[in-house]
């Protein structure tokens, strides 16, 4: 399912988006801080919610962080050489959360506030999948970094193969599904085209599958020998 063997690297990291976010008030810093938000508000809302907070507490509680983290400079703070972008974000988070314990409360901006739509409903039904009960706050973080991270990859996919004569709901399934060999030929049947034909087609599918995945975990790591043990870490996370 997941990738190995080279790749170019990547130069956006998150490390530098967070920089971004942490610069002078701008469009671009705005650009970043909603960059940073789509990655790792689901992992962030399901530590919260498993640290004790409720549904719209927890979405409370992330969107301010957010906000101060840009607003406080916090990001200036970030040292890529201290380890991973989301272990310094989750410390970030734990230094708010202790802070907020007696008076946890978002701020009432009007419109400018949400400056992303954050879906509690959907939050939670994911976490509902997610949340094993021996997980601690920590593991369930990593695990819905991990799901959040494949589930852009497959966005991307999605986006890509839209206009492709197969179909993306066709072709998913063998990238996102455990396919005996005679799905193959069942589903090039239903398709009208030849198995070898479809053959090609899935391996050029699975093969932009791994890149994506190596190109979205490159974005997590500042040096690229970190790149193969993360890519060994998202596996096990998924070995549940």
């Amino acid at each position: 399912m997941f990738p190995g063997g080279a790749r170019p690297v990547f130069a956006t990291t998150h490390w530098s988006v967070v920089r971004a976010a942490g610069a002078e008030a701008s469009a671009a810093a705005h650009e970043a801080l909603e960059t940073l938000c789509r990655a790792y508000w689901p992992p962030l809302y399901a530590y919260a919610r498993r640290r004790g907070h409720g549904p719209e507490e927890a979405l409370d509680l992330t969107q301010e962080f957010f906000l101060r983290l840009v607003e406080r400079r916090w990001t200036n703070a970030a040292d890529p050489a201290q380890g991973r972008f989301r272990s310094f974000l989750l410390g970030a988070f734990n230094h708010f959360l202790a802070n907020e314990r007696h008076h946890a409360r978002a701020r009432k901006r009007g419109g400018q506030a949400c400056f992303l739509p954050l879906d509690a409903g959907e939050a939670e039904t994911a976490l509902g999948g997610t949340a094993a009960t021996t997980d601690t706050p920590e593991t369930l973080y990593e695990r819905r970094w991990a799901e959040t991270l494949i589930a852009g990859v497959l966005r991307r996919l999605a986006g890509e193969y839209a206009a492709h004569p197969h179909g993306w709901e066709n072709l998913r399934p063998f990238v996102v599904e455990t396919r005996r060999e005679h799905s193959l030929l069942a589903t090039a049947a239903r398709l009208g085209v030849s198995e070898s034909a479809l053959r090609s087609v899935v391996h050029r599918l699975r093969r932009r599958w791994q890149e994506l995945v190596r190109e979205e975990v490159a974005h997590t790591v500042a040096d690229p020998a970190d790149i193969e043990p993360e890519l060994r870490h998202l596996i096990t996370l998924f070995q549940v």
